[in-house]
Formats: C-alpha cells, sequence, structure tokens
C-alpha cells in the first residue's frame, strides 16, 4: 500500500468528521409509501423523490414483472447493438408526445444524460453558461468537456446577461439551468432567460429533472408550465426515477439534435441499455399522470399545507412551489442533530450539508408526496418546531 495516499485518506476522513460531513448508508428494508422500513424501524419518508407514490403502485410494478418475464432481467447489450427494444422505442415516442417534442433519447441515469448531452455539443468554439446551484452532473458536465465554461450567480439575469455579454459573437453559447433546483426547490426564471437566449444568439438547456411530473398541466414540467416551446428550449432533459417512480434518464429536443446526441454522446454509446422492464414501468407511470391525475393535484395540496402550517408554526422555508422544501439549518452539527431527533420521533428527513450545498447553508431537505396525508405533514411539522425550541 501506498503510505502516502493512506495518510492522505486518513486526514481526508478526520476533516470530514469535524465538520460534521461524514455520510452514511443506510439499507432500506422495505418500501411502501409514505413509509420507509429501515433498521427495523418503521419512518414517515419526507426524504424521498418519489413525488407521487408511482414506485409502489401496482400497475406500475405489474408493466415491470410482465416486462421481464418476456425480456428478461437485463437489456444484454447497448442501445446501438442490439440492447434497444420495442418498450424503449415506444417510452421514447410516448414522452416525446406529453413533452411536445420532436424525439426523445433513452439514457441510463440522469448523471449520464447531462455528461452525454453537454458533451456532445462542446468543443473549443463553444461556450456553457451555467447556474451556480445548477446540479453537479450539470456543473461536472461542463467543467469536464472540451467548452468553455463559466458560471452565473443563482437565478439572477442581470449575471446572466454579463456573461452572454462577455462570450464573443463566434462562440456557440448555451445557457444550462435546473428548471426546479434540486436543493432549494426554487424555480428557474424560464421566460426571461429563453428571451436573453433570443437577444444573444445563444440557446437554453433546462434540466427539469425535479418538475417532470409535478409542475404542469399534464406535468410534462416547468417548461409546459412556462409554455416554452422546443424552438425557446431546444433542449430538455428529465428523469424516470423520481415522479415517475422508476429509473433512467432521457433528453428530448429536435430530431436532428437528438439524432447528433446518439451518433456522439460517449455515455449513451458506451454503457448497456436500461432495462426493457424499466421502460415498460415507466410507460404505465406515464399512462398514469394521464388517468390519475388526483396524484398530482394531492401532491400540490399537500405542498400548500405545509407550506401554511409552517406558517401557523412560526418555520420559515426558502420559497418554493415544488415538493421540495428546504429548512435552512446552517451549522452542520446542528443540522444532524436535528434530523436525528426527527428520526428518534418517526420521521425521516434529509440532513444536506456542504459540498452538496454551499457553506453555511446546512439544512433540512424536507420532501413531500402524494402518499403523505395531513396527519403526517401535522406531525412533523409539530416536532420540527419542537426541535428547533430545543436550540
Amino acid at each position: 500500500m501506498n503510505q502516502v495516499a493512506e495518510d492522505w485518506i486518513a486526514q481526508q476522513a478526520q476533516q470530514r468528521e469535524q465538520e460534521h460531513r461524514q455520510r452514511q448508508r443506510l439499507c432500506v428494508e422495505r418500501r411502501e409509501p409514505p413509509f420507509i422500513h429501515i433498521e427495523n424501524q418503521t419512518f414517515i419518508d419526507f426524504a424521498s423523490n418519489d413525488y407521487l407514490g408511482f414506485s409502489c403502485h401496482p400497475a406500475v410494478i405489474d408493466a415491470y414483472r410482465q416486462a421481464a418475464l418476456h425480456y428478461g432481467v437485463g437489456s444484454g447489450a447497448a442501445h446501438l447493438v442490439n440492447g434497444h427494444s420495442e418498450e424503449h422505442s415506444q417510452l421514447e415516442k410516448d414522452l416525446a408526445k406529453l413533452l411536445q417534442r420532436d424525439a426523445v433519447l433513452l439514457f441510463s441515469t440522469g448523471y449520464m444524460a447531462n455528461l452525454g448531452m453537454l458533451g456532445a455539443f462542446a468543443n473549443k468554439h463553444s461556450v456553457f453558461l451555467e447556474d451556480k446551484l445548477n446540479h453537479a452532473s450539470l456543473i461536472d458536465a461542463g467543467q469536464q468537456s472540451h467548452a468553455q465554461f463559466k458560471r452565473y450567480a443563482h437565478n439572477d439575469l442581470d449575471s446572466l446577461e454579463k456573461r452572454l455579454q462577455q462570450s464573443p459573437d463566434n462562440m456557440r453559447k448555451w445557457i444550462v439551468t435546473d428548471g426546479v433546483f434540486s436543493m432549494d426547490g426554487d424555480l428557474a426564471p424560464l421566460p426571461e432567460m429563453a428571451a436573453l437566449a433570443r437577444d444573444y444568439q445563444a440557446s437554453l438547456i433546462v434540466d427539469d429533472a425535479h418538475g417532470m411530473g409535478v409542475l404542469g398541466a399534464r406535468g410534462a414540467g416547468l417548461v409546459e408550465q412556462t409554455a416554452l416551446s422546443q424552438q425557446q428550449v431546444p433542449l430538455l432533459m428529465g428523469t424516470l426515477g423520481k415522479a415517475l417512480g422508476t429509473f433512467g434518464a432521457f433528453v428530448a429536443g429536435p430530431s436532428h439534435w437528438i439524432e447528433h446526441i446518439m451518433q456522439t454522446a460517449r455515455s449513451y454509446i458506451y454503457t448497456t441499455a436500461l432495462p426493457p422492464s424499466l421502460a415498460a414501468a415507466a410507460r404505465a407511470s406515464l399512462s398514469l399522470l394521464n388517468k390519475e391525475p388526483q396524484h398530482k393535484h394531492q401532491l400540490h395540496t399537500n405542498i400548500a399545507y405545509f407550506r401554511q402550517s409552517c406558517r401557523n408554526a412560526g418555520l420559515e422555508l426558502l420559497p418554493s412551489e415544488s415538493a421540495i422544501q428546504p429548512l435552512i439549518i446552517g451549522d452542520n452539527a446542528k443540522t444532524q442533530a436535528l434530523a436525528a431527533i426527527l428520526k428518534n420521533r418517526g420521521f425521516w428527513v434529509g440532513a444536506i450539508r456542504p459540498p452538496t450545498v454551499p457553506q453555511g447553508t446546512a439544512r433540512l431537505r424536507i420532501t413531500l408526496s402524494a402518499a403523505h396525508q395531513p396527519k403526517h405533514i401535522t406531525q412533523l411539522v409539530e416536532h420540527l418546531a419542537a426541535a428547533l425550541n430545543r436550540y
């Protein structure tokens, strides 16, 4: 063993412990939204991204089971070899119809989708302008690409415009943003960003992973809610593992752009395709989104009820109309302690600390689900207010 490396690894571990940034994995024994079973205990789950509770819906599970019996468990190869099934093809068509985009390309994960999407358009003649609070996958994709990479202040249109003005006219300019920001829950000002993109001959790319299934009249996300066309948002990324309750991701856009990504994105070409059974499950979720709108309606009722309950209890939340409702604590140790208190009271809430969020903004990231009942929310707010009063 290399002693220099051993010493460095030990030093890094010690520093994480001192700064209360050490993370742990706990094995989930069972999920049945809104409950989660961990370490022989049952908790009300306020940390999951399963916003509509579709991951355990009987129709989704049955679609997965039937496809697995037909295709087997794995896809067997990459999409461009022989891993692309009829289920994949039909899911891409279903998503394109929902999103009102020409074409869709499936990826195995959201991280791979963002790496592939940005990488396909990156070279020395490109510049990516990214929000400082973008998801890590977008930041990594920009930093690792062959393009210039610059960041602008969070949701700050003036900061973005300055970056656009600083970019040479002969550069291909790409504005890249989350739709719903995963740690703050706030929304990008997409109409204003689309106007800036038009004025400065740039292209707007939106990662709507947390808007998909949650926002918009049909559940097509923030781009639908803001009524932006494919011309205004030529590339739209989303995931299947959050509100749709399955797994995987996609990029949607003009047919020739999607074809270019398929032909050049390394994270698409050089990996095994998503199992067909998961594509079938995602198709079932899309059907539920259309046929059973009560799930989305219930989610938004729960969001409103939670925010009102917090106001009544004197708890100050960040402005968010999404399912992500953060409570900023600031101190890492205090955030961990509050999460532990809630755990002891039967609530599972995420304690989010740097480097996932900026230094000094550690928080409890509370996520709402359509599966939550009013009593679950009432109890959480009561115990949360009581725990905060202890500090």
